[in-house]
């Protein structure tokens, strides 16, 4: 059985750095690393790969059948892609939460330039919007409106949690539109597990994300296989519904907001809910903000033209 995967030294320095654009997104509350593979032309081939780590290849490794296992799942591609997304997870925690934290405005600016290029470039793979694609895009992107709106949870620390959050997160991670941190959010975690990342050698973080990661591996290996399912035999509308979710993902992503309620959390006030507004002039005060969310749309659009001019393997 053949292992698909890079072939050469540059196709797999190519994926590294696709998987740390995604790790990259990831980190950040609204936007996806799911939006990132797609338009980079690596979405299926990642739910393929994800596919293939099977019960059976599972079972092999257990059983020290290294070279059984290794032949049953696309060993190369994945480790390829997962050491980008977690060199980029790892080196950039801190910058996020110092960009969010300080540069609200610019920074969701730029996201927000990413994302609506993305609407365009995902649509494009589109082949034929009957009437089955727009209702699925319609239905994606009220989803999305409606769940990037809700309030985010307190919740327990407990690793049953950490697990849970875990599943649920990266199946949003690998959902284009849904973001996994966001997810992260409103299940209360984001913090939790971005604090564990900022020191993750410490024994009691290293627990946290051992426990994280788990859930993670568990989330992801079903519910790639029914993203995979989906793309093979309703590919138009799944495809449409993905990008209604980057559609309705743009309510969290609008770079001015102004706090509806705000609550102690920890001992710090947080905002709890907020509502988008528009920018009280543009000049100065929005100008910025509106070139880096031209730039941003460029940056997407000159990544996939780029992306689909070089093989991924």
């Amino acid at each position: 059985m053949s292992t698909p995967g890079p072939e050469t030294g540059r196709s797999a320095a190519l994926l590294a750095v696709k998987g740390a654009f995604m790790g990259a997104a990831d980190t950040v509350p609204g936007v996806s690393g799911g939006t990132i593979a797609l338009i980079t032309g690596i979405y299926e081939d990642l739910l393929a790969a994800v596919k293939s780590v099977s019960a059976r290849s599972v079972k092999q490794l257990l059983s020290l059948d290294l070279k059984g296992a290794m032949a049953e799942v696309h060993v190369r591609f994945l480790v390829c892609i997962f050491c980008g997304i977690g060199i980029a997870v790892l080196s950039l925690a801190r910058v996020m939460t110092y960009l969010i934290d300080n540069h609200p405005v610019p920074t969701w600016s730029l996201f927000f330039g990413l994302i609506a290029a993305s609407l365009w470039v995902v649509g494009q793979k589109v082949n034929r919007w009957s009437a089955a694609s727009v209702a699925a895009f319609f239905t994606g992107a009220v989803s999305a409106y409606f769940i990037v709106g809700m309030v985010p949870a307190q919740t327990p620390e407990t690793f049953s949690f950490v697990f849970l959050s875990g599943m649920l997160a990266i199946c949003a991670m690998i959902l284009p539109g849904i973001s996994g941190a966001f997810i992260l959010l409103i299940l209360g975690k984001y913090e939790f597990i971005l604090g564990a990342l900022e020191n993750p050698l410490l024994a009691s973080n290293l627990a946290v994300l051992g426990i994280f990661a788990l859930g993670c591996a568990f989330g992801l290996a079903g519910f790639s296989r029914v993203l995979k399912f989906m793309l093979e035999k309703f590919h138009n509308p799944a495809l449409a519904c993905l990008t209604g979710l980057m559609l309705g993902s743009l309510r969290k992503i609008w770079p001015w907001k102004t706090p509806v309620r705000m609550e102690k959390v920890h001992g710090e006030l947080m905002v709890i809910s907020e509502k988008n507004v528009l920018p009280d002039s543009f000049w100065p005060g929005a100008a910025v903000p509106v070139l880096l969310m031209a730039a941003g749309f460029v940056l997407v659009l000159l990544l996939a033209r780029f992306t689909r001019s070089v093989p991924s393997r």
